[in-house]
């Protein structure tokens, strides 16, 4: 199952030239992340909160594949590829209509507030990756 974010580039996105920044790509993708979770039902302020547990990415494998521009629309697509009891691995893409500008697949970790390697609640697991649990 396939998670979609919209959103649109502003100036600040953009260089110059009005073409989106490399960087950014890494922030669209880490909204896109977020808005996942979120619709997954996880709250992650309560994630910390409860289980002082948090996601961070461990590793991003990036391919830029064609400039996103100022004003363009854009999807933001989320897709789990794995899930382990501490590790979580997403296919994203970032779009425009039916161009892929922007592919990733990213590596998530779950870390205790301290930084050490956790697992994930199994109601966290359930909810991630229903399919598998």
């Amino acid at each position: 199952m396939s998670h979609a974010f919209n959103l649109r580039v502003y100036y600040e996105d953009t260089d110059l030239a009005g073409i989106v920044y490399y960087a950014n790509y890494l922030k669209f993708i880490e909204r896109g992340r977020s808005e996942w979770v979120r619709s997954l039902g996880v709250d992650q302020v309560a994630l910390k909160r409860d289980h002082g547990l948090v996601f961070a990415v461990r590793r991003v494998e990036a391919d830029y594949l064609k400039p996103a521009k100022f004003d363009d629309e854009l999807r933001v697509t989320t897709e789990l590829l794995a899930e382990t009891g501490a590790r979580i691995v997403l296919d994203q893409a970032v779009w425009r209509g039916n161009d892929k500008l922007f592919a990733a697949t990213v590596t998530l970790v779950c870390l205790t507030e301290t930084g050490a390697a956790a697992r994930l609640p199994a109601e966290i697991r359930a909810r991630i990756a229903p399919k598998l649990h």
